[in-house]
Order: C-alpha cells, then sequence, then structure tokens
C-alpha cells in the first residue's frame, strides 16, 4: 500500500501522532493535521489525500459538516470517522452522507490500518 497520502483533521495533536506511529511504517505518508474542519477542506484540495481521518467532535466545523464538504467536492473521497463517543446518531448521520468507516477512539494501530487498507481496497 505504498504511496498513499492520508490526511489527519482532528483538532488533538495526540491523535496526528497516532495515526502517524499507525500508518507510516506500513508505507503510507500522512501528509499534515488539520485543527478544524474548515482547515481540512482546504488542506484537502492541497494535498488530494488518498484516506482522510476525520474526528467528529471539533471546533469551528464538525465532523459530519466537513464529511458533506468534502463529499460535495469529492463524492468518491475515503473518510474514516474516528470518535470517542459511540454515538449511533452521528454514526448514522454520517452513513447517510456516504461515510463508510468509523473507529472508537482510542484506536489500536491494527485496527486503523486494517480500516484503511479496507477503504482503499474498495
Amino acid at each position: 500500500m505504498a504511496g498513499y497520502k492520508v490526511l489527519v483533521i482532528d483538532d488533538s495533536p495526540f491523535i496526528f501522532k497516532a495515526v502517524k506511529r499507525a500508518l507510516e511504517p506500513n508505507g503510507f505518508e500522512v501528509v499534515d493535521n488539520a485543527p478544524n474542519g474548515k482547515i481540512g477542506v482546504e488542506m484537502y484540495d492541497k494535498y488530494q489525500p488518498d484516506v482522510i481521518t476525520l474526528d467528529v467532535t471539533m471546533p469551528i466545523m464538525d465532523g459530519i459538516e466537513t464529511a458533506k464538504a468534502l463529499i460535495a467536492r469529492a463524492p468518491d473521497v475515503k473518510i474514516i470517522m474516528l470518535s470517542a463517543m459511540g454515538d449511533e446518531s452521528l454514526h448514522s448521520q454520517a452513513r447517510e452522507i456516504g461515510v463508510k468507516q468509523f473507529i472508537r477512539k482510542p484506536f489500536k494501530p491494527d485496527e486503523l490500518l486494517e480500516k484503511v487498507n479496507s477503504l482503499l481496497g474498495e
């Protein structure tokens, strides 16, 4: 899976580091971290990442609004929603707008790698 670019949209620097630790040893390039959805959408345009990890709860623009904006730009964008809460209504909202993968925080590195590979293999 070498050469794939991953963008992290999360207001937690800890999550950015965790995503890097999980994916970079497996050949992924984690290109940047956006601290909110508004910046994340701008970074999407800049980097054109293959996969995005997207936090649900963020300032300025939350994960659902960000996912809507990204999917409007690129309908086949591959997003993995990261959620600290097991909030089913958020999951169903995200599913309705086209998000296919979800992961609970804190996540295990191999769990994230598996979700990323699964999305890329579609």
